[in-house]
């Protein structure tokens, strides 16, 4: 079929109730919408209506085609506006979520980015727990984790690979000492970020592909990473940091590592969104924006080093 023009002249026939009635809704001359769904139905090869003098019919075919119409025209509109969308300014208030660490790369580049668009506003909410888009009216959320959401009404965007490691401080090295392999980890202080009191398991993987799962009753268990990270750094245990939190205890001289040749399985570093079909320009604008600035080899991530 070569375009949408004779389906939509034949769906408003079928809507309106006859030609008459559709050429007064159009504001079309009668004539022109009997060709051309006359024309519809030669190409189709298929009697759409029964025309009388008296009587207007819709056949079962006929139906058919109308609805299917009906979607067509519906997935054209929804294209129009889509790309309409995209070619608006962004304008308007776009609720970002982001964790703990997170917040440090945003806002080394967020003053440019709302220079570059003065009509769009930005709340961003730091939380470490998940966040509920569509109930708490979150527009992009940026989360880490070992899967993938899978929930039907989200969209997912993977910016890349995270890595924890253990860190304590090095005064309590001194004091405690320091486990030997993953299996001697029970024997101290664990630090666990988890929203549930009790054992905290853990898995480790080494260069060579071996893979250690031990399970640790913690000394102090929280879900707030500023929480563990602080109380590693004051020497209270040894926790198990994403890279980029304790990345400037290592440098400082804060924290230091242990069971170097250990880490954590990597995280998948991911954008979730729910609009699936024509974001607002804002909400475009923000994903490009923090998939640029998230990305493990962005200049944004390098400041932070």
């Amino acid at each position: 079929m070569r375009d949408l023009n004779d389906l939509g002249l034949y769906a408003s026939v079928v809507a309106n109730g006859g030609f008459s009635a559709a050429s007064r809704a159009l504001n079309t001359p009668k004539s022109r919408l009997s060709r051309r769904v006359a024309a519809l139905e030669e190409q189709l090869g298929v009697r759409l209506v029964e025309r009388t003098t008296r009587r207007f019919k819709v056949t079962e075919i006929g139906q058919d085609v109308y609805r299917h119409a009906r979607a067509a025209l519906c997935e054209a509109e929804a294209i129009n506006e889509v790309v309409s969308r995209l070619k608006a300014e962004p304008q308007g208030l776009v609720r970002i979520s982001c964790p703990l660490g997170a917040d440090r790369v945003l806002g080394s580049v967020m003053p440019g980015f709302l220079e570059r668009h003065p009509k769009l506003r930005v709340h961003v909410f730091v939380s470490d727990r998940r966040v509920d888009l569509i109930e708490e009216g979150v527009d992009v959320a940026i989360r880490v984790r070992d899967k993938l959401d899978t929930d039907a009404d989200l969209q997912v965007k993977i910016l890349g690979r995270t890595v924890a490691e253990l860190v304590a401080s090095a005064a309590y090295v001194t004091a405690n000492g320091a486990p030997q392999t993953p299996q001697d980890l029970p024997n101290f202080a664990i630090l666990a970020h988890t929203d549930r009191p009790g054992l905290n398991r853990w898995a480790f993987l080494n260069a060579a592909g071996e893979r250690v799962e031990v399970s640790c009753e913690p000394r102090m268990s929280v879900n707030s990473w500023a929480m563990i990270r602080r109380a590693a750094i004051g020497g209270l245990g040894i926790a198990l940091l994403p890279e980029y939190l304790s990345r400037e205890g290592l440098e400082s001289g804060e924290l230091v590592r242990i069971l170097p040749d250990w880490a954590a399985p990597q995280g998948i570093l991911h954008l979730v969104f729910t609009s699936r079909r024509g974001l607002l320009p804002g909400v475009r604008a923000v994903i490009d924006f923090v998939a640029e600035a998230m990305n493990p080899r962005s200049p944004a991530w390098a400041s932070m080093v």
